[in-house]
């Protein structure tokens, strides 16, 4: 079974509502289908996915995910972005909106890590184009490092697009 790419991903939230904003105005998912107060199906901004995310309400009484502190369950979901900009663009959304949590530099991933109104873990990142990594860049890739986005950006440039050869095929 040769998988092309993850189609969606669907989530369980105390309030759709509450997390449907989130979605909506921090990282620019539009609503396809929504059931008020119940489900909303959303579409990434550049996707032409039916969906890519849907939220399920189940109340307020919900506790916090265990997941990884003592029970098994997702850890995250990553989202990859086009260009060192819309990282950029992104890292100053989720800073607004008080949702960061981590930025660390992985060699060939740049990556912000948040949190939506749950608690809930994602990850938003580019990846270096497969004719850039290097054996230098190889050789980091074991360490993770705090994400120094303005230097990155000078390196590789705002609009050098990512994934190219590694997540987007040639």
């Amino acid at each position: 079974m040769p998988v092309q790419r993850l189609n969606h991903a669907v989530l369980y939230v105390r309030d759709v509502d509450r997390s449907l904003a989130f979605y909506r105005d921090v990282l620019g998912f539009r609503v396809k289908v929504e059931i008020p107060g119940r489900a909303v199906f959303l579409q990434a901004e550049g996707s032409t996915n039916d969906h890519d995310l849907g939220l399920f309400a189940i109340g307020s009484g919900a506790g916090p995910s265990s997941a990884g502190r003592g029970a098994v369950g997702l850890y995250h979901l990553a989202w990859e972005v086009d260009t060192l900009a819309e990282l950029s663009r992104v890292r100053d959304a989720l800073l607004a909106a008080a949702a960061l949590v981590g930025e660390s530099d992985h060699a060939t991933t740049k990556a912000l890590y948040a949190q939506d109104p749950d608690g809930l873990e994602f990850e938003v990142s580019w990846l270096l184009p497969a004719d850039l990594i290097t054996d230098d860049v190889r050789a980091q890739g074991a360490t993770t490092r705090p994400l120094d986005l303005a230097r990155e950006i000078e390196r590789y440039g705002a609009t050098t697009p990512g994934g190219i050869g590694v997540s987007v095929r040639v």
